[in-house]
C-alpha cells in the first residue's frame, strides 16, 4: 500500500465574526472533526456545493487559517507545530497551492519572470543564471514560451494566466499541491487542457495533489479518490469508481443526479432524487446528522445522533444511519 504523505486527524476551524451593532458575535463551524489520509502519487478530490468547507479545509493545510483542534502530519510532523522561519520556508517548499481565480492570484506590478523567480531567490541559494534557467523550463513546462516572463499578467487570458500560476506552484518542486477550484473561472474549452496539464505533471514529477471542485464531471475524470463534504464534514470517501458506480450517502446520490450526463452514462443506483432548500448555513448547523433537514429518507434518530462511519471495503466508507 502506498504511503500516507498528508494526515489529517480530527480538524477543526471555527470562525467567529461580529453580527451586529451591539457587537453580538456569530460562531460558523467552517470544518468539523475532519479526518483524511492522502497517499503519495495519487489525486484526492474534495466535492461539495459552495459553502461546504472545501476551501476552508484547503487554507487549514496551507496554515492561512487557524485551527481550533487537531493535528495535519506532513510525512508524521504535525505543521500546526511549525513556528520559525526556517520550519516555513521547509513546509512551503513541499507544499504550494493553485488558486482558483488567476486574475487575483497574480500580481498585477510584476512581470511573469519576476513572479516565478521570487520564490527561488527567496527561499534557495541558486545562482542567478540556475535560477533564470530553472524559470524558463518551468514556463515550458506549462505550455507558454519564454518570452511570456517579460510580459505583465493582465496581457494574458485567463487559461494562460492559470498556466502560470500552475508553473509558480512548481518552481521549488513541492510534492504536494492544493488544486483549488483550478478550473472553474475558466471557459469549458480551455478547463479540458488545464485539466490534461494537472495530470501529465502529476506524472512527471511524482504529484500528489488534493483537487477541489463542485464539478463531478471534472473530478470523474482526474481523480483517484474522492471525498464528499457537507457542511464541513467528510460524509462518503470512496475510489472514484466506487463513488460513481455504487454511491451510498444520499447526498452523494443527489450530487450525482444532479450532473444530467452522469446521471444517464455512469450512475448505477435507482434512486433519483434531487437535493430539496439550501445548504444550511454553518452558523446554524443541525442537531444530529447534518444532512437531516434535507435528506428524503430522514429518520427520528438521524435528528439526535451523529452516524458513524460504516465500511463498505477497504477504501469505501460513508456516514449515515441507513447502514448502521
Amino acid at each position: 500500500m502506498c504511503e500516507d504523505i498528508l494526515k489529517l486527524k480530527n480538524i477543526n476551524v471555527v470562525y467567529s465574526t461580529k453580527k451586529n451593532i451591539l457587537g453580538d458575535t456569530k460562531v460558523v463551524h467552517a470544518v468539523n472533526n475532519v479526518s483524511l489520509d492522502i497517499k503519495k502519487g495519487e489525486i484526492l478530490a474534495v466535492a461539495g456545493e459552495s459553502g461546504c468547507g472545501k476551501s476552508t479545509l484547503a487554507k487549514a493545510i496551507m496554515k492561512l487559517v487557524d485551527v481550533k483542534s487537531g493535528e495535519i502530519l506532513l510525512e508524521n510532523k504535525n505543521i500546526l507545530d511549525l513556528k520559525t522561519n526556517k520550519e516555513l520556508k521547509e513546509f512551503y517548499q513541499k507544499v504550494q497551492i493553485i488558486f482558483q481565480n488567476p486574475y487575483s492570484s497574480l500580481n498585477p506590478k510584476m512581470k511573469i519572470g519576476q513572479i516565478l523567480k521570487e520564490p527561488l531567490e527567496i527561499n534557495t541559494n541558486l545562482s542567478k543564471k540556475d535560477i533564470e534557467q530553472i524559470v524558463e523550463d518551468k514556463i515550458k513546462k506549462v505550455g507558454l514560451d519564454k518570452n511570456c516572463l517579460n510580459l505583465y499578467p493582465h496581457e494574458f487570458s485567463g487559461g494562460q494566466r492559470q498556466r502560470i500560476a500552475i508553473a509558480r506552484s512548481l518552481i521549488l518542486n513541492p510534492k504536494f499541491i492544493i488544486a483549488d477550484e483550478p478550473v472553474s473561472a475558466l471557459d469549458v474549452s480551455i478547463q479540458a487542457q488545464i485539466i490534461n496539464l494537472l495530470k501529465q505533471l502529476k506524472e512527471d514529477y511524482n504529484l500528489t495533489f488534493l483537487f477541489i471542485s463542485h464539478d463531478l464531471s471534472v473530478i470523474k475524470y482526474i481523480s483517484d479518490r474522492i471525498a464528499i463534504m457537507y457542511l464541513g464534514e467528510i460524509v462518503e470517501i470512496g475510489k472514484t469508481e466506487e463513488i460513481f458506480n455504487t454511491p451510498k450517502h444520499p447526498y452523494t446520490k443527489a450530487l450525482l443526479n444532479s450532473v444530467p450526463e452522469l446521471n444517464i452514462e455512469t450512475t448505477k443506483t435507482k434512486e433519483k432524487f434531487h437535493l430539496k432548500g439550501e445548504l444550511p448555513s454553518p452558523e446554524n448547523i443541525p442537531q444530529g446528522c447534518k444532512f437531516n433537514t434535507r435528506c428524503p429518507y430522514v429518520m427520528e434518530e438521524c435528528k439526535t445522533n451523529n452516524p458513524i462511519e460504516t465500511e463498505f471495503s477497504k477504501t469505501h466508507k460513508c456516514k449515515c444511519f441507513l447502514y448502521n
